[in-house]
């Protein structure tokens, strides 16, 4: 065979890849939430859906599926065929989730082809008015000078909170107890209440109730400072080298989808999140709206997977 007929069947075995990326979609697409309707997450996926089908003339459909840690819903993206009309609204929290459980019953890396990064959610640390600190470094000295009397609560075992917690107590060399909880609501409650004295939650969570003068809020927990309250220091400028990764909201398709549809995916999906009658609705739910291409978030997935490892085999954790 000459190169020429070579370079003619090469051609030829790409048309329908191609064809293929420039006819998606071309029937309705699923979009799982794994999460309860009426949350924050739903909350941004109903408009971007809306969008979607305007942009592209087949309908989106929401689709929640909550419970197990978001694996319920999630698995059924992982045994779907690879042809983008399945996709998931996933978070960070997905490759967090199987460092501290064995029953993940996907890989959270290999059965999934990462699509896009929708948003970031910037998280505060927040005390409850009795606690006597007013900054992450008065925090850090009354937990020294208190040891065992610090409790904080988060969203639940394998979240990006628990890792900010887990963070702070290795590096300011602290003794800080994470108390897990079943959501945001349950948490809030109970650090109003004064049960516990502290909360790792999202800043739309924690920004109403400290600006009401509720709860006390100290820092961001991510390694620079959030759009959404410019005036909180991270915690990265009291505690050298201090960054847990950003807490994105990403859209995920199964493994093996093919190159020319996660790459139109991605487009349709940053031209809904951009759109002047979205992006306004979805910060207003204290969001910050990215959009990278596909080989940036695969990047971005190997290096939180790497910060994870680093951090919780340091911690001790084992999957459970």
């Amino acid at each position: 065979m000459t190169l020429l007929s070579r370079i003619a069947l090469i051609a030829l075995l790409a048309l329908p890849q191609l064809v293929l990326g420039q006819t998606f979609p071309s029937k309705p697409i699923r979009l799982i939430v794994p999460y309860a309707a009426g949350g924050a997450v739903d909350a941004l996926c109903r408009p971007l859906a809306q969008k979607i089908t305007e942009l592209t003339g087949q309908p989106v459909i929401v689709d929640n599926r909550p419970g197990a840690n978001a694996t319920l819903g999630t698995n059924i993206v992982a045994r779907a065929a690879p042809d983008g009309y399945t996709i998931v609204m996933s978070s960070i929290n997905h490759y967090i989730v199987p460092f501290f459980s064995k029953n993940v019953p996907y890989d959270a890396v290999r059965d999934f082809t990462p699509i896009i990064i929708a948003t970031v959610v910037p998280n505060v640390i927040a005390v409850h008015p009795s606690l006597p600190v007013n900054s992450i470094r008065e925090l850090i000295d009354y937990a020294k000078k208190n040891p065992g009397k610090v409790f904080y609560g988060t969203t639940g075992i394998g979240s990006t909170h628990q890792l900010g917690g887990i963070m702070l107590g290795q590096m300011a060399r602290i003794e800080i107890e994470h108390v897990p909880y079943k959501g945001g609501a349950p948490t809030i409650n109970d650090v109003l209440a004064g049960s516990i004295p502290m909360a790792i939650l999202t800043a739309t969570t924690i920004l109403p109730h400290a600006r009401a003068g509720r709860l006390r809020a100290l820092a961001v927990i991510e390694g620079k400072r959030a759009r959404a309250a410019p005036e909180l220091p991270s915690v990265g400028e009291t505690v050298q080298g201090y960054a847990v990764p950003d807490t994105w909201l990403g859209v995920l398709a199964p493994a093996n989808t093919p190159r020319p549809v996660a790459e139109s995916l991605n487009s349709i999906i940053r031209k809904a999140m951009h759109a002047p009658d979205v992006k306004p609705r979805i910060e207003a739910l204290g969001m910050e709206v990215t959009g990278n291409t596909l080989d940036e978030f695969a990047a971005t997935v190997r290096s939180d997977v790497e910060v994870f490892r680093k951090i919780l085999t340091t911690a001790g954790i084992k999957p459970e």
